[in-house]
């Protein structure tokens, strides 16, 4: 039975620690100038061209189609590194909030990178590319303290006194 009870509790706090990843990144890209302006450029530019493709007749499926892979990779940057540390933490029975949150943190932050295969290339890596990575840590981060705090402090054996 304290499986079950530990269950619902990594549950309830992977269902928090999500959406705190989420505020994170929000206001990361809202207080970052760059970030802002360019997400502010991208979201007219697709909402006009949407708008000039529903006006002509045409049928919305690319507009569909860039909110599902938009989607898609908020919910890999958002949903895959929490739920993999918390696993891992659980299995192996680890309570560090240095676990949880410098291993969501480092996942979270090293995933473009995965994905793409290493940097673009040396001149990009320095500016935007960097305070992206940055910000995907500190969003992996807060993600993997609010884990922590809820369900990670009481995984495994007590250490002794």
């Amino acid at each position: 039975m304290p499986w079950l009870t530990r269950l619902f509790l990594a549950a309830f706090a992977l269902l928090l620690a999500i959406p705190a990843g989420a505020l994170t990144l929000g206001a990361g890209v809202l207080l970052d100038p760059d970030f802002r302006d360019a997400f502010g450029r991208l979201g007219l530019v697709g909402l006009f061209s949407g708008l000039a493709d529903l006006a002509e007749g045409l049928p919305p499926d690319i507009a569909v189609m860039a909110a599902l892979a938009f989607a898609q990779a908020l919910a890999v940057l958002l949903i895959l590194p929490p739920v993999l540390t918390a696993l891992l933490g659980e299995a192996l029975g680890l309570r560090s909030f240095l676990w949880y949150g410098g291993g969501t943190g480092t996942l979270t932050a090293l995933l473009p990178w995965l994905a793409r295969g290493g940097p673009a290339s040396p001149a990009a890596a320095t500016g935007a590319e960097a305070r992206l990575t940055a910000l995907l840590l500190v969003t992996g981060a807060a993600s993997g303290f609010v884990y922590w705090l809820i369900a990670g402090r009481t995984v495994g054996p007590r250490p002794a006194p």
